[in-house]
């Protein structure tokens, strides 16, 4: 009861921190809010001082941030919000009625995850149930595939060619259910892409273990050993599915701008530019409760599937000494990015010819010419530069931070629920609010928030392999806890976790590649690949080159990430013994009672 008190009170302390955060946004970031809001109500108005004193008085600006925050907060609990400070409309009904909306589409997301993720795994679980892992050869090209592709683009390409050219399928506006089957789609392919390959990376484990051996000694259907094979692996990536279910909701700004969806993510990033508090905090307020119920769940649901076995210390471990995985395919994709960026760099990416603009494909220009004639492949090649280094970078930023807060999950676990609730547009805005506008912004805003998933993965697989069997031997025989961390523990739980992080490579770019559509990125004339594809963006009907090329590198890196992800793998243990003597031998009651 202790610890679930210290608990709740850090992760109140938290949404407290981050509300506070928002309320004092425009003083952080040294803007007139009078000037912001005016220019929200009505652009050609002159601001003139008489104005923007008027809209102070109506709004108490000249209080300060602080009692207007207590004003907000006092409202809540009579559920009042207040009142929008752009259109005067009450704020709750507002952002109920676009969280509705978001809740309805991340639904629809989530199953469209939960079919890819079911495809993607589906080899591994007819593998495994007929004993035949053996011989199985690591793939998931793929899927790495579909995870690295951006999910503005696919929007884009579904609303165009789906719901336009072939009219099948409704692309603009929210009416119904049929609406939300294309931007579901396009949300919810890569969430399930990652699932997938996640899930698919923890099922030979699973297979291996002695109850599969038992349950196929006895004769049980592959059904029934499939069955128990997911159960057994889903409770390590229930909290990442939390993750997914809460990032999808808020966090879909650019899906739901291209689709024009009356959602949270887009009500929020609107209030965000309008510096619009009152809806920006209930918004943000909203996200953080349904972070913590999903997290609530993904714990209740883990204690559901496996609490006995946790709660006894009687689980196998998932990750067994494994050689690392050998192929040609690394070597590939590399030779075939190195390339790419070989051919491009001689090339000025920079050079104007109006005369060529958006021309095809040729000799000339393998890749074609964007909207101003500039050589694509040039831009490509010199945006790889700054892409690749700077989201490689980023990511083992990320893997740091997600493995050291993993392994402190009282600390981390509120801490990950409520920086995930956060639309990393609205990250980015706090960021520049807090130390300026400029290129590392996009990269701070990044990092932020992308070692929350690697700090989930790392506290479930820790919990797990801490209730293992062999763990209780090892710590019967006279081991530390600190040996327990570097030799049984860390060796456990790394490699996956590194194999995540680098899954989450192109991710990363991809998240770059977010703000730059949204205008929160880098600026040009920078060959950036989020910038290229914003870029090129409204092109991609008449020509699709200039934007299949960034997109096909960055799933060229995707496959590569996780190719070489492969060959992450724990090492198999030494045959010496590994368990430290104890310094002092035990008396025979204690030998006994170890027993």
């Amino acid at each position: 009861m202790r610890h679930s008190a210290a608990t709740l009170l850090w992760r109140a302390g938290i949404a407290v921190a981050l509300i506070t955060a928002i309320g004092v946004l425009p003083w952080l970031s040294h803007t007139d809010p009078a000037l912001t809001v005016l220019k929200a109500r009505s652009a050609d108005r002159d601001p003139t001082p008489e104005v923007l004193a008027d809209i102070r008085a109506q709004l108490g600006l000249d209080q300060g941030p602080f009692p207007l925050l207590g004003d907000w907060l006092g409202g809540l609990w009579r559920g009042d919000a207040g009142r929008s400070w752009i259109s005067g409309s009450e704020v709750t009904p507002v952002v109920l009625q676009a969280l509705g909306v978001s809740l309805l589409l991340m639904a629809v997301a989530v199953a469209v995850a939960a079919v890819t993720a079911a495809l993607i795994c589906a080899r591994t679980l007819w593998l495994g149930a007929h004993r035949r892992l053996d011989g199985r050869r690591a793939g998931g090209s793929g899927s790495a595939v579909l995870a690295a592709l951006p999910e503005f683009l696919t929007a884009s390409v579904l609303a165009t060619v789906v719901g336009v050219q072939l009219g099948w399928l409704p692309a603009l506006g929210w009416y119904g259910f049929r609406w939300t089957v294309l931007p579901a789609l396009a949300l919810g392919l890569p969430a399930g892409a990652v699932l997938g390959r996640l899930l698919d990376d923890l099922l030979p484990g699973a297979f291996a273990e002695p109850w599969a051996l038992a349950g196929t000694a006895r004769g049980l259907p592959g059904r029934t050993l499939a069955r128990q094979a997911l159960r057994r692996c889903l409770p390590g990536l229930l909290p990442n599915t939390g993750l997914f279910v809460v990032g999808i909701t808020g966090g879909a700004v650019t899906v739901e701008q291209i689709f024009d969806i009356p959602g949270l993510g887009r009500t929020t990033l609107q209030a965000a530019l309008a510096q619009d508090l009152p809806v920006l905090q209930a918004g943000t307020l909203a996200l953080v409760l349904l972070a913590a119920l999903a997290a609530g769940g993904a714990h209740l649901l883990t204690r559901l599937l496996i609490g006995p076995a946790l709660r006894d210390g009687a689980l196998p471990s998932l990750h067994r000494p494994t050689p690392p995985a050998r192929g040609i395919l690394p070597f590939v994709y590399g030779g075939l990015l190195v390339a790419v960026i070989a051919l491009g760099l001689p090339r000025d990416p920079l050079s104007l010819d109006t005369a060529e603009r958006l021309a095809a494909p040729s000799p000339a220009h393998p890749f074609g010419t964007d909207a101003l004639g500039r050589d694509v492949l040039a831009r490509v090649a010199h945006g790889a530069l700054d892409t690749l280094l700077l989201a490689l970078t980023i990511t083992i930023v990320t893997l740091l931070t997600g493995l050291a807060l993993g392994l402190l999950p009282r600390l981390s676990g509120p801490l990950v629920d409520t920086v995930t609730a956060l639309p990393p547009v609205l990250v980015a805005l706090l960021v520049t609010a807090t130390v300026g506008s400029g290129t590392a912004t996009p990269a701070l805003a990044v990092a932020a928030v992308a070692w929350t998933p690697l700090a989930a993965h790392t506290s479930a697989l820790l919990r797990q392999e801490r209730a293992a069997l062999h763990l209780t031997a090892t710590r019967a025989l006279g081991a530390g806890p600190w040996y327990l961390l570097r030799h049984e523990l860390l060796p456990a739980v790394v490699p996956p976790v590194t194999r995540h992080a680098l899954l989450r490579l192109p991710g990363i770019a991809l998240a770059l590649a977010s703000l730059a559509f949204l205008g929160l990125g880098a600026q040009p004339p920078s060959p950036e690949w989020g910038l290229l594809l914003a870029e090129n963006q409204p092109y991609a009907e008449r020509a699709p080159w200039a934007v299949l090329a960034p997109a096909a590198v960055l799933a060229l890196l995707g496959a590569l990430a996780v190719t070489v992800a492969g060959g992450v793998r724990r090492r198999t243990r030494r045959t010496e013994p590994v368990v430290p003597v104890p310094e002092r031998q035990p008396e025979p009651r204690q030998l006994v009672a170890t027993r």
